[in-house]
């Protein structure tokens, strides 16, 4: 089994796909590299992407305007004007906008946002997010890969053979170190039990 490398001696980035890396991890290696370090797991990825093909993103700072008073909002307000929040008077307009009470934010949406203002985008609008709820458009995508411990975890627990650990958490963190730092697939399977624990 193929242990993850230090990051100076991987060559290339089919190389470095291969292993699992924490946004952190991501953060300080785009620093070291001299390269834009913002941005989600997929995003840092992209930037060490493009480092390898002979491109540098560099840091940009996003600009901030001052805060326009907008009273109203409406599918028309541009996101970057309107002091943009997930908090309730926008969830407010949201629910009003969409007709459904307790209306929740998606994951997407918060990428989006957070892509938007990095970004700088100044034409995107309150009815551009809305967009993105209703499945019309996608501007960015949550990082689904940064859920995978949670998943290994989850699928663990749920073998019966978990059971004899008397804590579960460490186990499953000890199993999980050894399949973040090999090439293997990063999802739980039950041999890993009895193929890594001879090693503990």
């Amino acid at each position: 089994m193929e242990h993850r490398p230090e990051f100076s001696k991987i060559t290339s980035y089919q190389e470095f796909s291969k292993y699992y890396w924490y946004r952190e991890e991501l953060i300080l290696i785009c620093k070291q590299l001299g390269i834009s370090s913002r941005g989600m797991k997929t995003e840092l990825c992209h930037n060490i992407e493009e480092y390898f093909s002979g491109n540098k993103i560099l840091e940009t700072k996003p600009l901030h305007k001052s805060k326009s008073v907008v009273t109203e909002l409406t599918p028309d307000t541009k996101l970057l004007e309107c002091g943009f929040s997930f908090g309730p008077k926008f969830r407010e307009f949201f629910s009003q906008t969409t007709g459904i009470q307790n209306f929740k934010f998606t994951v997407d949406m918060v990428a989006t946002v957070k892509k938007v203002k990095t970004d700088n985008d100044t034409e995107f609008t309150l009815g551009d997010l809305l967009d993105i709820w209703n499945g019309k458009k996608v501007y960015a995508r949550y990082d689904k890969s940064a859920c995978q411990w949670n998943k290994f975890l989850k699928d663990f627990c749920a073998d019966s053979q978990s059971n004899r650990f008397p804590n579960k958490l460490k186990t499953a963190a000890f199993l999980w170190s050894k399949v973040r730092n090999s090439t293997r697939e990063k999802v739980y399977k039950p041999e890993l039990i009895e193929e890594f624990l001879k090693e503990k």
